[in-house]
């Protein structure tokens, strides 16, 4: 019998804030077991292994991250979007950097929850960017150019790789600034 208020939600909750305590790849089962003051055995009433905790996480991750994405690009559209985006995306990596680091592999197809979540994500980023007239396979390089950029600077930022005294956010606006040129003139491109 499951122990009395212990659920497969406060299970992935409690290792979600574990992973960005820890680190994802430092969770094991019996931390997480002591966070939640329960025996190992109790886990696997709820989450079967290591593994599916990882995909619990994974999944929800990525609709965490939709959704802070989806919420910073209302009303807004080009450069605005773009900034409002690179910005959310940035602050939510910083707040959550094991649930981040779930977010980075393409989900296992048989993981519905993982694909559904990541590919919500992907058509918030698309209809952000829609105001460069980008669509098809135009719109998806645009995707994952700005998330390679994104996740560049958010990885180095995270691991200390900004070394010089210099204004990081400011790097980090003149990237932004770039990549909305780079927007424009692919959009250029695509309505010739």
């Amino acid at each position: 019998m499951p122990r009395a208020g212990l659920t497969r939600q406060r299970v992935v909750d409690a290792a979600q804030d574990l992973a960005d305590e820890l680190g994802l790849e430092r969770i094991t089962l019996a931390a997480l077991a002591a966070r939640l003051s329960v025996r190992v055995p109790s886990l696997y009433k709820h989450v079967d292994g290591l593994d599916a905790l990882h995909r619990a996480i994974e999944a929800q991750a990525k609709g965490q991250l939709a959704d802070a994405l989806s919420a910073s690009a209302v009303g807004v559209a080009r450069g605005d979007a773009l900034r409002a985006l690179a910005n959310a995306y940035r602050n939510w990596a910083r707040r959550h950097p094991g649930r981040y680091s779930a977010t980075l592999r393409a989900a296992d197809a048989d993981d519905a929850a993982a694909v559904d979540a990541g590919a919500r994500a992907v058509e918030i980023v698309i209809g952000a960017l829609s105001g460069y007239g980008l669509t098809g396979d135009d719109a998806i390089d645009a995707v994952r150019a700005v998330r390679a950029s994104l996740h560049g600077f958010v990885a180095l930022e995270a691991a200390g790789g900004f070394g010089m005294p210099h204004d990081v956010d400011r790097s980090f606006e003149r990237l932004v600034a770039g990549l909305d040129d780079m927007l424009d003139q692919w959009g250029a491109r695509a309505s010739r």
